[in-house]
């Protein structure tokens, strides 16, 4: 086995934790359940990993298998990866009969008419996912295996994640490559990306639960009241008053968990209204700022301003429908401004 093969298994077990290795070299597949049980799992990593490179010399790996193991552990933790969201379009409503074996061949070649070296693996799961690695090279170098491209598409679905090297120049290639094997005309990046990979998915195929925000503010019926002390007054206002907020919260984001974004902005383009007496304005010109918002889980957070008593329920829809604007590149006109939005994580 090749030098630099045994010492990419090396470092790719090395990133795995502990107590996941055997668990991760059993769905690689490549090492028999026999020669896994030679292995002290307990001992430290490094013996570890010297151990699986001893056991993969035995079995003649290439890089090939090598990278295949690469593709197994991004699977298991992909939110150590930052993925963006593509989409493609049709130019009809056709509908074309998905033959993986003829992807792969479409992709390989195209692929391959375009830069000669370069190594691809794919991968299938069960959700109809197949993974594609391709660690890039140059027409006088290797393929670098330590700055792979990463591919998930599901077939049938004109969505496409990519967690891109660090070579942009190679995206292009990525994307024709994809239209070919898939049968699109066109392909766009949108303004959606970030590490949480299921929670890009649920956005994009709304597959979580959120509802438009219906919430209107309705008069109070009236009600014969019976005299209270003040103290039990109060009891009831604020246990009404969680109940709306709980409510109103249902309304805006749903039952369900919201997907997991860590950052949005807004691009605000406004007029500002001064007396003319002041003469603030010399020009019309708009105004033009950009508004942030981060944290490690955003929307649970913005679901949770309300009923911290942070912020007034409902929440601005401008917020409350961020998933639903992610899914497209958007832009939403009022009297006052003009808003452009993108959601990444940083």
């Amino acid at each position: 086995m090749d030098e630099t093969v045994a010492e990419y298994i090396r470092r790719t077990v090395l990133k795995i934790p502990r107590d996941e290795i055997k668990t991760t070299l059993q769905k690689w597949g490549f090492l028999s359940e026999t020669q896994l049980q030679t292995v002290n799992f307990r001992q430290l990593k490094d013996s570890i990993s010297q151990d699986v490179v001893h056991l993969c010399e035995e079995n003649s790996a290439d890089i090939k298998q090598a990278a295949d193991l690469d593709v197994v552990y991004n699977h298991v933790y992909p939110n150590k990866r930052m993925w963006s969201v593509y989409q493609m379009n049709k130019t009809g409503e056709e509908t074309d009969f998905f033959d993986i074996k003829d992807f792969k061949k479409k992709f390989k070649r195209r692929l391959r008419s375009a830069l000669k070296n370069v190594t691809i693996n794919f991968r299938e799961y069960e959700d109809n996912a197949i993974w594609i690695r391709i660690a890039w090279g140059t027409p006088y170098t290797k393929p670098n295996q330590y700055k792979a491209s990463y591919v998930v598409y599901h077939s049938q679905v004109p969505y496409v994640f990519i967690s891109a090297s660090v070579l942009k120049s190679n995206v292009p290639l990525l994307c024709q490559a994809l239209l070919v094997a898939c049968n699109y005309h066109d392909i766009r990046e949108m303004e959606l990306r970030g590490h949480c990979l299921n929670s890009l998915k649920d956005i994009v195929f709304k597959r979580y639960s959120q509802n438009f925000q219906t919430y209107c503010p309705r008069p109070l019926p009236e009600k014969s009241v019976t005299p209270v002390s003040e103290d039990l007054r109060v009891v009831q206002e604020n246990r009404r008053e969680k109940e709306r907020i709980l409510r109103v919260n249902r309304e805006a984001f749903g039952d369900g968990p919201q997907p997991k974004l860590e950052f949005a902005q807004y691009k605000l383009e406004t007029m500002f209204k001064s007396d003319p007496k002041m003469d603030v304005l010399y020009k019309k010109e708009p105004f033009r700022c950009l508004v942030k918002f981060s944290s490690p889980h955003l929307l649970e957070s913005l679901k949770s301003l309300a009923a911290a008593g942070v912020a007034d329920a409902p929440l601005s829809p401008l917020l409350t429908c961020i998933p639903h604007k992610a899914r497209n590149y958007f832009r939403v006109k009022d009297r006052k401004s003009l808003l452009t939005g993108s959601f990444v994580s940083p």
